[in-house]
């Protein structure tokens, strides 16, 4: 018997009581948690748009190289060697909120890619940090309500996903890259060399 086989039935019935609290008010709002979080779309705006800035360049740089890890180690290499189906096909009775997502379940890549951002935005802004922890809870939680993935998927997500930023802060600062990142990019006229 397979770990998931193991804990499938628990994840099942986390999502049945989920489908507890369903309602249209709900419905809505996590489908559009769903649709910020496709793809990482709202974290890469929002990366690309610290990108723009001097003082929160290397940040930026650094939510987009944390999300390229999630990507091919999540969505390219795990998610391919697990192959878990997802909560609505093993149980069909589950009602799925929004659009029918396709691939595989384990891990979350709406989560990882949420988190990866979030922890980075978090290790290296005060100000930021709440509310992108607040938004990546919300898209990892949108994923449950939806039917989309089962819980333990969400878990490893996050824990992916804070794992990846946490080892891309540690490079980007071992080797001094987000030192150079907050410098001036275009030298002006009379700067020396």
């Amino acid at each position: 018997m397979s770990i998931f086989e193991m804990i499938t039935p628990w994840d099942a019935s986390v999502l049945e009581a989920i489908q507890g609290i369903k309602c249209e008010f709900l419905d809505t709002f996590m489908a559009l948690m769903s649709f910020l979080g496709d793809k990482g779309l709202i974290w890469i705006a929002i990366g690309l748009t610290l990108c723009f800035f001097k003082k929160t360049r290397a940040t930026g740089v650094m939510v987009l190289c944390a999300m390229v890890l999630g990507l091919l180690l999540g969505e390219f290499g795990i998610k391919n060697i697990i192959c878990r189906p997802r909560p609505f096909v093993t149980y069909p009775e589950l009602i799925v909120n929004g659009p029918m997502p396709s691939g595989y379940s384990f891990p979350s890549g709406h989560t990882t890619s949420s988190f990866a951002a979030a922890t980075v935005i978090f290790i290296r802004s005060k100000k930021l940090a709440i509310p992108a922890s607040l938004l990546a809870f919300l898209i990892a939680f949108s994923r449950l309500y939806n039917c989309a993935h089962y819980p333990t998927d969400v878990i490893c997500g996050a824990v992916l996903g804070i794992v990846l930023a946490i080892i891309t802060c540690l490079i980007f600062k071992k080797l001094g890259w987000d030192n150079r990142l907050g410098k001036n990019i275009i030298r002006k006229k009379g700067d020396v060399k």
